[in-house]
């Protein structure tokens, strides 16, 4: 009997058979886009690495590799790309090169130590922890290394540091020319949508690095291109790029349409209501408000023991906001699994106001956010406070939010100044768009 990988395997065959040796296509300088059989017969979508998988990870046959990822990079069935490979003799992962909240989340304690080093069991690979200990992968990892391969599932919005250390594992392939593979996954908050403003250069940070709206509409891949074919790292840095793009994957869908098993990109982003949330509510972190840590609805609920809520209400009703309602809630945050700070306010009952996302398709995270974040400010002068040395200037991309506040304008104002940022990104992105 003729299974459907054994199908697809044959008509992978097929494709580079027609194809002939060359098995890429490519208009950009520095990247390429392996070429992919067209799979829309199926109505299933294919992630970079399903696609590979069903290619017998050819391209990375007999190659030293180190593979920077986490517990989000799955097939379609759930299992893990370092489970997969087990069975690959011939692919060898090296290293393992972590990100911020390790290789298999705040959970998992798969990986073992020995002597001084993490070490995944599986692989015999050392973990290389990128976030706390080093910045760029070292040089002695560097120079055993053939490839370095990248899988991981992104946020959709540009708070996430996870970019920011690709960028960095990016410019150390470069100085060693060792060459990089991306395994595209599907951008969980639609990829049609453009949203919030385009940090200014001297706001940029580890979470603003590069010049992408809040909401940017990337995948991974199409992420991975632009910084490559933009030099958009130190010293303009490029890499011999390849992409492993998606198959059946539309700009227009939301994470749940894809059938995808879903993993927490990060451990508060518990699903895709409160992903969807966090694009807007994560610029709260640049406050002394709890937004929901050490509660069971991170980035739903915003609070404060001293939140006045009947009129913040009656304030946001009235502004009518597309897609969304709010309701008055107490609570009172207790520790947080999430986080590895104290939640604010912790122990303390909190006053708070309830997001409730009625349509995904209308709902505005960041204008409902700024939204909110306007009139606590402005009904609360003394008691509402900005973080220490412009925080929220670094997850806004620049001072104006605070700007706005200070000069007590309506929020409507905020949507018109980042309006332009918004339509030239989205011109700029275009020849960049894979799907």
């Amino acid at each position: 009997m003729i299974t459907i990988r054994s199908f697809i395997l044959f008509i992978f065959i097929i494709s580079a058979n027609v194809h002939g040796d060359d098995s890429t296509s490519t208009s950009f300088k520095y990247s390429k886009i392996i070429s992919t059989p067209d799979l829309s017969f199926f109505s299933n979508v294919y992630t970079g690495l399903d696609i590979i998988e069903q290619m017998d990870f050819k391209p990375l046959k007999n190659k030293s590799i180190a593979l920077l990822t986490n517990h989000t990079a799955v097939n379609r069935n759930g299992k893990h790309i370092l489970d997969i490979l087990k069975d690959f003799k011939d692919v060898k992962i090296s290293f393992l090169l972590a990100l911020e909240y390790g290789i298999w989340g705040i959970d998992d304690n798969r990986a073992k130590m020995i002597g001084r080093d993490q070490v995944d069991p599986i692989h015999g690979a050392q973990i290389i922890d990128l976030f706390n200990t080093y910045l760029y992968p070292p040089h002695w990892v560097m120079d055993k290394i053939d490839l370095v391969l990248i899988d991981f599932q992104e946020t959709g919005s540009r708070y996430s540091t996870f970019i920011a250390t690709m960028s960095k594992v990016l410019e150390a392939a470069s100085n060693h020319q060792v060459p990089v593979m991306v395994l595209d996954r599907p951008n969980p908050i639609r990829g049609d949508i453009v949203d919030g403003p385009v940090p200014r250069t001297e706001f940029q940070s580890f979470e603003s690095y590069h010049l992408f709206p809040i909401r940017h509409g990337l995948t991974l891949g199409e992420s991975s291109l632009i910084i490559n074919e933009m030099g958009w790292t130190k010293d303009s840095k490029r890499v011999d790029l390849s992409i492993i793009p998606m198959s059946n994957w539309d700009r227009e869908m939301w994470y749940d349409q894809t059938k995808l098993v879903w993993r927490d990109p990060k451990p508060f982003l518990t699903d895709q209501v409160n992903l969807l949330a966090y694009t807007g509510m994560d610029l709260f972190r640049g406050t002394n408000m709890n937004i929901g840590f050490g509660t069971d609805t991170p980035y739903l609920v915003v609070g404060a023991p001293w939140l006045a809520t009947s009129f913040l209400l009656t304030k946001l009703n009235e502004q009518e906001l597309p897609g969304v309602e709010f309701k008055e809630v107490k609570y009172r945050p207790s520790g947080s699994i999430y986080h590895t700070k104290v939640p604010k306010f912790d122990g303390q009952s909190c006053s708070g106001i309830r997001i409730m996302i009625k349509d995904k398709n209308k709902y505005e995270p960041v204008v409902t956010a700024t939204t909110m974040m306007l009139y606590i400010q402005r009904l609360h002068p003394r008691e509402f406070q900005w973080e220490k040395d412009g925080y929220v200037d670094k997850l806004f991309g620049s001072n104006e939010l605070r700007v706005i506040a200070a000069q007590n304008k309506p929020p409507g104002h905020l949507p018109a100044i980042w309006a332009r940022d918004v339509y030239k990104f989205s011109e700029f992105r275009q020849p960049f768009l894979i799907y």
